[in-house]
Parts: structure tokens; C-alpha cells; sequence
């Protein structure tokens, strides 16, 4: 049976086969390769911790009292579930393919994600924001500008962070107001793109992008400051930063996501619409969005009415 220690060459290839599976058969992303990759090597360091050194080994005990010395360490419940996650997509794997004969994970329970609401930014707020990141790019530094036209567009469209600083030259089309994005899966969508954010893409390809663009760049839309296609920690960095100068509640790149789809819906869009463009695969994910706008009436109206 495959030795799971550290450096053992057959966790090594243990490893590799179950990530070429991920890419390959469940047309997962690289980050989500990368995370359940990260979610395994926690697993077999716990449990070769308890003399457990072997995949057989590893039983429903092993599995419970991993997932509580990490609830013990105040790992959040969304950790605890992606965590879970992944090793029940693995133990599925190793027994579909005959590595095990049973699934020690076939009876473990998995942590709910609690039901916070996400972040969401009022109207006027995101125009504090963005109008703060178009004034820091009127002196034309390219990374002022950069940033600028990646809030608008994160904002615009409510594509995640992962999938603009993938997208490429030709998956914007200015002229149609389009960009084109490969989502979750592989999945691709074409979001449609406000003017707004039109103004400022095309200050960043005509001004910003030829300034820093050399022998890495690619077709890459998004650049980094040294030329090489834009880390999505570089533009989660930059929307802090933006936030904190212009005064707003701190958010992500993602908080703008849930803020598009927000204002979407209260302006009047349908779930079925709200989903499409953020490529949710659920209806069930997007209504998290309806929950957030009949907290924010309801808070409103608390406020303004005199009888509430």
C-alpha cells in the first residue's frame, strides 16, 4: 500500500495522478488544484503524526480527529468544508481507481459553511472607489491605470479576480462591450461590459499596458509590474488599497463581485440573468443575493419607517 510520509515516492506519484485527474476529468482549476493538493499534504502530515504512514491506514477515526484539531484551531467553517471536500473527492478517487478497497470518508460529516452574508458595498460607495482609482491614474502610472480599469471591470462584469487576470487580449472586445471569461470547470462565458469600464480599459491598453509590457507578456490583458501576466494577489492587494484611500469599508476583489450582483438584482434583474453572469453552476448560489438586498431593506426600512 502507498506510503504517504513525506518525500515517499509514492505519495509523490499518489499526488501527481490525483491532480492529473482533477485537471483532466474534473476540469478543476489550477487554484483549486493547488488547494486540494495543499488539503492532502495537512492530512497525511496529521496523520503521520499518529502513526498512521500508510493511504490504507487512514480511517473515519483519523479523518474525525483531523477535521477537529483544525475546528480546535479556530479554522473557519469554509476551510473545514473545502477541506472536506477534498478528501472525499480523493478517498473516491483511490477507490474508483483501486487503490482502496473502501472509502473511509463515506461516513464523515461535513461542516456547513455558516450563512454570512457577503460584503456588499452601497451605490455610492463604489463610486467613491472608483472614481478614487480613476483620479490615481491620471498621472498616467501604468499600474494607476491598471488598477483602474481591473476595479471597473471587476465591478462591471462580477467575474471573480481569478478569471480577469486570466483573460487574454482577444477576450475583450471593446467595440461590442464584451469580455469573454473561462470560469469554474473550464466553463466560458461572455459578460457583457459597461462604458464606464470601456474608458477605462481602453486607457489601460492605449496608455498603461505598452509601458509595461516586454518579452513575458503575451496576450495577457492584465500585466504585472515586471511585464508577466498579473498575480490575482497584485489586483486583491490594489482593491484594498484603493478602499482605504477612498474611505470605504475595506473589500476584496470578490466583495465587488457580490456588490454587481447586488445591484443587479435591486435594479430589477432576474436570478436567472444574476446567474448567467457570474456563472454560478446553482440557482441556489445566486439567491445567497436575495437574502443580502431583503437585509438591506429591511434595514432601511427599520430606519425610515415610523412604525417599524
Amino acid at each position: 500500500m502507498a506510503e504517504i510520509t513525506a518525500g515517499a515516492p509514492e505519495r509523490a506519484l499518489l499526488q501527481s495522478d490525483f491532480a492529473l485527474h482533477l485537471r483532466a476529468q474534473r476540469g478543476l482549476s489550477e487554484h483549486t488544484v493547488r488547494a486540494y493538493e495543499g488539503d492532502l499534504d495537512h492530512l497525511f502530515a496529521y496523520a503521520g503524526r499518529h502513526g498512521r504512514t500508510t493511504l490504507d491506514s487512514i480511517d473515519l477515526t483519523t479523518l474525525r480527529g483531523w477535521l477537529a484539531a483544525m475546528a480546535a484551531s479556530q479554522h473557519s467553517r469554509a476551510t473545514l468544508a473545502r477541506r472536506s471536500a477534498a478528501v472525499r473527492t480523493f478517498f473516491g478517487w483511490a477507490v474508483h481507481t483501486g487503490r482502496l478497497t473502501s472509502d473511509p470518508t463515506a461516513r464523515l460529516a461535513t461542516a456547513r459553511v455558516s450563512g454570512v452574508l457577503p460584503t456588499v458595498l452601497a451605490q455610492p460607495a463604489v463610486t467613491t472607489l472608483l472614481d478614487t482609482a480613476r483620479a490615481a491614474a491620471q498621472d498616467g502610472d501604468p499600474v494607476a491605470v491598471r488598477d483602474w480599469a481591473a476595479a471597473e471591470l471587476l465591478y462591471a462584469t462580477g467575474v471573480r479576480v481569478g478569471e480577469l487576470c486570466g483573460a487574454s487580449l482577444s477576450d475583450l472586445d471593446l467595440n461590442e462591450r464584451t469580455l469573454r471569461v473561462f470560469g469554474k470547470g473550464g466553463k466560458e462565458r461572455v459578460v457583457p461590459v459597461g462604458l464606464p469600464a470601456v474608458h477605462a480599459a481602453r486607457a489601460w491598453l492605449e496608455l498603461g499596458r505598452p509601458r509595461l509590457a516586454g518579452p513575458m507578456s503575451g496576450d495577457a490583458l492584465f500585466l504585472g509590474a515586471r511585464g508577466a501576466r498579473v498575480d490575482q494577489r497584485r489586483l486583491r492587494d490594489a482593491v484594498h488599497r484603493l478602499a482605504a484611500t477612498a474611505g470605504v469599508d475595506d473589500v476584496a476583489p470578490h466583495a465587488l463581485r457580490h456588490t454587481a450582483a447586488t445591484h443587479l438584482l435591486e435594479g430589477g434583474s432576474d436570478l436567472r440573468t444574476v446567474q448567467e453572469l457570474l456563472g454560478h453552476a446553482s440557482l441556489g448560489t445566486t439567491q445567497r443575493y436575495t437574502h443580502v438586498s431583503a437585509e438591506r431593506l429591511r434595514s432601511a426600512y427599520q430606519l425610515a419607517h415610523p412604525r417599524a
